[in-house]
Order: structure tokens, then sequence, then C-alpha cells
């Protein structure tokens, strides 16, 4: 336990003032407590007493030293003085008046000292200065007093924060001090007609020469700054705006009125794309507001391409077409983001008119241009990859535009006129071409080019009989393009017509590049046209299979018989319905060919009773072996041009044979005979030496061997001429097919007369058009004259109604 005793006493005090006397036990250690100690009463209570006095002040004195502390501060701050007290003693000085409740009367004694050195420190300099200084450098003047009065104002508010965020902040019919400093400028200096005017002209001249480039850049912090004050003193709306839009939309009419009629449309739609862009990003780089940015957009895009005359111009189908021509496509898609600018899909679908007259217009000189007719599906193709290429890219895969693109295109392709190109017919040219097109490629004899065209492959004289890969893949990439041509064509008569022919020599002459691609091509017909389309395709692929199985049967035959013929017969058995049609051409066979024929006719009718063979020879090919004075070689002949080599192996070099002779020895007509002399005195490889020279043969010329005759080649063709397209045969495929149009619509003719027993004219043409156009469209005049032939051969009879009309009457 503890025992206090001896007290002390300790004096607390400072010295200065009356003494405070504490006492303190020391504590004494041990085991009892002395007899007749005192009872322990619980802890003291410790009390500590100030007596120094306190002084007491005049409170009034004290608020009227605070007002004046402030009355001068202010003072020193609006005239940018050194302040006389610390911002701590002031802003204690405020707190304090605030604590009394004289924030009423601090506020109102700020606000009036604020509106008195506005027009102390600010106004009254700037009104001095403007006759001197121009609209630009007034407004450079008044940002230079706005950010000096934001660094007072923001010292101002600093020291008075206590009243801003105690009484101003519940006081919602009182603005804070910033917004009432800011007010007080506004109305002070800005408001005011004089210096306002001079301020918002100075910041139009500056906008105005910065859209005129008369000046670098200088001034952009400028007006960045007078934005910005406008914004903050919220006269942008009311004041700043106005003004702007008046004096941006007199300079945009003036500059229509200038460039509209002045500029070509390439140019006129550059610049005004780049005004658009450019004002837009005025707007952006100085801070206006978006109101702002709209009003001028809109403004723009009515003065510039909605009003009736510009949209005119910018829909002009003459300058769209030159932009088309000329692939400015550049101008293209800015003519386009200007039209769908403010998603008017109106005047995008009216891009659709200048559109489809240039595709027409275009597309019709490719399939009418009678010198380049060769060129044709090359051109179409390019013409579609360009269109394509700007629907994309330019129109931006507008889905009007890309029906305007496949209406266009489908529409010129399948046009046709009569003229010497289809031989007086009105078949559609481009049905021969695309098939003949087909031909070249699949023949390998097409190469791609740079610019993912194609270009005719020289005649290396080789074997074709399997592409490589690469070839396959090539030739496969070159028919799907042009299947994009094949599917526009409404009547596929005239494709398939030379599309047959062209096979029959690629199979007959074994010219296919690639016997996949054969087949894929076949395949991609059926999947567009039907079955019924590629069934008379698939029949002649069917023969010469059966053809090939007829030979090792044949083949064998010999072989048993041990009486093989001196030459080896290769004999192809069509099916004459399946197979085009071919002249008989009356020419002298060799004894040994004529031979072995009748061996192979005797076999073949042993194996199939009852079938009768009719021999093509003019559509057959030779490999003959001509041991020449400068080397052996082999040549690759058709069997018209056989007949006459054959003629010179019995004589010597040096002996010549006239033309006559020539005639008499084959049996051939003179058109036959000067082609088949042509291909080999005046061709590429001239095997026979002409004389006298020249490119034509006439009757009087005479013929020998050409024993200079070299090449690097051991085996040559020669027979290309054989696989060419002769003007007879192209005029009789032309010819025949305009005959089976005519026999497909008598046809149609006779069944719906059939069905509806009375008709009339009208109603006859147009259910003929209806039931034909799946073969593509007719001509109303030609069904008219096909109406007269069934007439004439008494399908029908023409009768007059009791209304004086006429109709038509199927006679049973």
């Amino acid at each position: 336990m503890y025992n206090f005793s001896s007290p002390d006493y300790v004096n607390l005090a400072n010295g200065s003032g009356p003494a405070l006397m504490t006492k303190v036990q020391k504590p004494s250690f041990g085991l009892a407590k002395p007899v007749g100690a005192a009872t322990d009463a619980g802890p003291k209570r410790l009390v500590v007493k100030n007596f120094r006095k306190t002084p007491r002040s005049d409170p009034e004195k004290y608020i009227k030293g605070v007002w004046s502390q402030l009355n001068t501060a202010l003072s020193a701050i609006l005239a940018d003085e050194k302040l006389p007290h610390s911002n701590e003693e002031l802003y204690r000085g405020v707190e304090n008046l605030c604590r009394q409740g004289r924030a009423p009367q601090l506020y109102d004694t700020l606000r009036e000292k604020c509106q008195q050195g506005i027009k102390t420190h600010f106004e009254k300099p700037l009104l001095a200065q403007a006759p001197t200084l121009d609209d630009v450098g007034m407004l450079s003047a008044v940002m230079e007093a706005w950010e000096t009065w934001n660094v007072r104002l923001k010292t101002i508010r600093s020291i008075c924060f206590f009243l801003d965020r105690s009484y101003l902040l519940n006081s919602p019919s009182l603005p804070s001090i910033e917004e009432m400093g800011t007010n007080e400028f506004r109305d002070i200096v800005f408001l005011p007609e004089t210096l306002r005017c001079r301020i918002l002209g100075g910041t139009c001249e500056l906008l105005a020469a910065h859209r005129q480039m008369r000046y670098n850049g200088e001034k952009d912090d400028v007006l960045r700054k007078a934005i910005k004050m406008f914004h903050t003193l919220s006269v942008y709306t009311s004041s700043f705006e106005p003004e702007y839009l008046a004096r941006s939309s007199s300079y945009f009419a003036s500059w229509s009125d200038e460039n509209a009629e002045a500029l070509d449309l390439a140019q006129y739609i550059e610049d005004s794309s780049n005004l658009i862009n450019i004002e837009l990003a005025r707007c952006s780089l100085f801070g206006l507001d978006s109101t702002t940015q709209k009003s001028i957009e809109t403004y723009l895009l009515d003065l510039l391409v909605e009003q009736e005359d510009r949209q005119g111009k910018l829909l002009n189908t003459r300058e769209v077409s030159q932009l088309l021509e000329e692939d400015k496509e550049d101008a293209l898609g800015k003519l386009y983001t200007l039209l769908v600018w403010r998603d008017n899909a109106n005047l995008a679908e009216e891009l659709r008119v200048p559109f489809e007259a240039y595709i027409s217009e275009q597309g019709s000189k490719i399939i009418f241009d009678e010198a380049h007719e060769q060129e044709m599906v090359p051109r179409l193709l390019a013409f579609k990859r360009k269109l394509d290429r700007i629907w994309k890219e330019c129109f931006q895969e507008h889905e009007g535009l890309g029906h305007s693109l496949r209406e266009a295109f489908e529409a010129f392709i399948n046009k046709s006129k009569r003229s010497s190109m289809t031989w007086g017919t009105d078949n559609p040219k481009p049905g021969e071409m695309i098939a003949k097109y087909v031909n070249l490629i699949l023949e390998g004899r097409l190469k791609a080019t740079s610019d993912h065209g194609t270009a005719l492959k020289g005649d290396n004289n080789e074997d074709v009989d399997m592409a490589s890969e690469d070839e396959d893949a090539e030739i496969t990439k070159q028919l799907d393009q042009v299947l994009e041509l094949f599917r526009f064509l409404h009547g596929k008569a005239v494709f398939e017509a030379f599309y047959k022919k062209a096979l029959a020599k690629r199979l007959l002459l074994n010219r296919s590049a690639s016997a996949d691609a054969e087949k894929s091509m076949l395949t991609r017909l059926a999947s567009e046209c039907g079955a019924g389309f590629t069934h008379n395709l698939e029949q002649m692929f069917k023969d010469m299979e059966l053809a090939r199985e007829e030979v090792k049967s044949y083949n064998s035959m010999l072989d048993e018989r041990g009486n093989r013929p001196n030459i080896d017969l290769t004999v192809s058995v069509l099916s004459s319905s399946a197979w085009p049609s071919y002249p008989d051409i009356s020419m002298n066979i060799p004894r040994d060919v004529q031979q072995a024929a009748t061996v192979f006719e005797q076999h073949y009718k042993l194996k199939h009773r009852g079938r009768r063979l009719e021999w093509k020879h003019s559509q057959a090919h030779c490999q003959l072996k001509a041991v020449l004075p400068k080397g052996i070689k082999e040549f690759v002949v058709s069997s018209l041009q056989a007949v006459v080599l054959l003629l010179f192996s019995s004589m010597s070099n040096n002996d010549e044979i006239s033309y006559v002779q020539i005639q008499a020895a084959t049996g051939l007509d003179d058109i036959q005979l000067k082609r088949t002399l042509q291909s080999l005195a005046c061709g590429q490889y001239r095997v026979l030496k002409k004389s006298p020279r020249g490119k034509e043969v006439n009757t009087d010329d005479t013929f020998s061997v050409n024993v200079n005759f070299s090449h690097p080649k051991y085996r040559i063709k020669i027979n290309n001429v054989q696989a060419q397209e002769t003007k007879e045969e192209n005029k009789e495929t032309h010819e025949r097919v305009a005959a089976d149009r005519h026999f497909e619509t008598q046809a149609a003719i006779v069944r719906i007369m059939k069905g509806r027993k009375t008709i009339t004219h009208a109603e006859l043409v147009s259910e003929v058009l209806n039931a034909t156009k799946s073969r593509g469209a007719l001509d109303p005049a030609d069904i008219k004259s096909n109406i007269e032939r069934l007439i004439e051969k008494d399908y029908m009879e023409r009768e007059e109604r009791n209304d004086g009309k006429n109709v038509y009457c199927y006679v049973a």
C-alpha cells in the first residue's frame, strides 16, 4: 500500500501571476497503517484557476476596424496594388463579420466595390483606347482586361471564401462571388453598345481572316479565349452566334453564286466538300458551340446541295457521266457523301438516273463496236470491275445504286440491233462473244494481266493435254469472272449454239487445256440454266467416251486378225442429235484412209445393227511425217491439208504443181482449196512455196515443197485454221438461232391460241412476251410477223367483232 506523509508544496505558477500551490505527498512503503492514521477518503479533486484579468474590448470598434481593413484590401486588389494585410487576417475578418450576421451588408459592399473597380480600372481605359484601335485590336484589349479581371476576382474570392460557402451557398437568389464578378463585367464592359459591337466585330473579323487565310495562326489563341469568354459571360447564344451566322451566311451565299456556274462538276464537288469540312473543323478548332456547327452545316448543305439549281448541277447526267468516264473516283465519292450527308435517301436515289444512263451508254458502245468486237468480253469485264469498284468504294454499296448497276448492265447487254455483226438477225452479239471467250479460257489461250484482265497467249505449238495446278486455278478464276456476264444474258440460245460448236472442236481436236475445267464449266451451266440446257453438252462428253471404247474394240479386232492397215485410224462416232451439224465437203480421200474407214464401218455395223455412219472427213485431222532437206518433222494437219500435202510425197523437191492440178486431184471446191493452200503456203508455217509470192491464192498459182523450211521443234501444229470459225459458219449459226427463235415464238402463239381460242392482238402479244421471256426479250414486230405466218398456215384466223375490234381465233 501507499502511505503519504511529510507534505511538500510545489509552485505551479509561472512567476508572473498568483501562485497556485498544490500539495504533493511523498509515498512511503510499509505493511500497515500507523496507529491513529486518518482513513483514505478517495481521490482528491484538482482545480486550476487563472487569476489574470481579461481586458474587455469594444465590439463596434472591432467591426469598424474589420470594415476598414476589407475596404482598403478590396481597393488595393482592384487597383492591382500590394495588400496592406495578410490574406489570413482578411479571411478571419470576413468570417467574423459573417458570424456576426453582417453577411448581406458585406455582399452588397463587395458588389459595389466590384462595380466601381470595373468601371474605373477597365471600362474607362477601354473606352479611352477605342478611337485608336480597330475591331481586332479592341478585342485584344478587352481580352487582356478580361484576363486581368479574372485574376483579381480570384483573389477577392479567396479572401471572401467563407462568405461564398456559407451565406451565398444557402441563398439561391444570389449569385456566387465568381458569378457576380462575371455578371458585373458583362453588364459594364460587354453589354453597352459601344464596346459590344467592337468585340463581336473583332471576333468575326478574326474568324473571317482565318477563313480567308489572311494570317498564319498567330491570333488563334485570342479567338479561342474570346469564344470561351462569350460562353462564360452567357452571351454566346444571344449575341455572338447570330452575328457570326449572319456574316457566314453572307459569305457562303457569295461563294456559291461565284463558283456554282464558273466551276465544272468535279471542281465544284471538291471545293464544296472542302468548304463544309473546313467550316466544321473551324468550329471544333475554336470551341464554337455544337448548335453553331449544326447551323453552319445545315445552311451549307441547303445552299450547296439541296437547292433545286444545285441539285441540277450535282445530278447532271452529262457531267456525272464524264466523272465516271474519267475514273474520277475521289470526286464521285465526295459527290455521294454530299448527297447523303444528312441521311437524305431521296438524293442518293436520284443519282441512279445518271448512273444508269452512263452504264447504258458506255455498255452499248462496247457491244455495238464492230471494229473491236473481238475485244468485247475483256472490255465488258473491265467495265464491270470498274462499276463494282465505284459502287463499293465511292457509293458505299448503296442498295439502290447496286440495283441500278445490275439493271442497267442487264438492259444493255441484251440489246440487239440488226447489223452486219449478226448477219441481219436480231440476235444479241454478247452471247456469241461470251461463248468464244469461254472457249479461249478452256483452251488455255488466255493469260492473266497485271490489271486483272486477260490477254491471248502466243501459239507455242505444244500439246496442252493437262494444265498445271496454277493454270487450273487461273482458269477457274477466269470462268468465275465471265459467268458474271453470262448471268446477265436473257436468251441463252446464241450462247448455247456457239458454245456447242466450240466445245465440239475442242473435243474433236483435243484442244482442251483441262478436263476438270470442262466438267466444272458444265456443272456451272447446269446450276445457272438447269439440266435441260446442258443435256446435249453432257451427251457430247459421253459420245467421246464411247468412241474411245469403239476404237479399242476396233484395234483388238485388228490384232486378232493380224491384218493391221498401214495407217493408225481413230474414229469418233457421234450422236447427230447432240452434236452440231456439219456441211458435207466433197473431197477425194486417199486410198489407204478409205480402206481403213471401210474396215471400221464394217466392224461397227456388226456390233450395232441398224445404225448408219455418215463420215465428216472435213472435221478430221492427221499426223504426217515429212522428210525435208533440213530435217524430219511431224506435222499435225487437217484432213484437207493432208490430202494436199500427200500430192507432193511422190514428187521431187523442185517439182511444181499448179492450182488446177491440185483441185483436180483433191476434189475440193475453190473456197476450201484456197483456204487450205493459204494456210500451207502463206501462213505462219510455210511448208509449201507459192509462185508468185503473195498473201492471196489465185487459180494461176503454182506450188512446190519449201526446201528451206526449218523449225526448232519436231512436232508442229499447222491445223489451227481448222479450229477457226469461218464467216460462212458464223452466218449459218446466227441464221439457225434466229430461225429457231421464230419457231419457238410460233409454238408459243399456238399454245396460247389453243388455250384461249379467241384473243385480242394486245393480249396475245403480252402473253407471248411473258411465255418467251426466259429465252430473251422479243420484238413485238417479230411477234406480229409470226402471227401473220401462222394465219397463212391456217393455224389461226382474224375476225372482226361486233364492236369493230379485230380478234384472233384458233383454227382446230
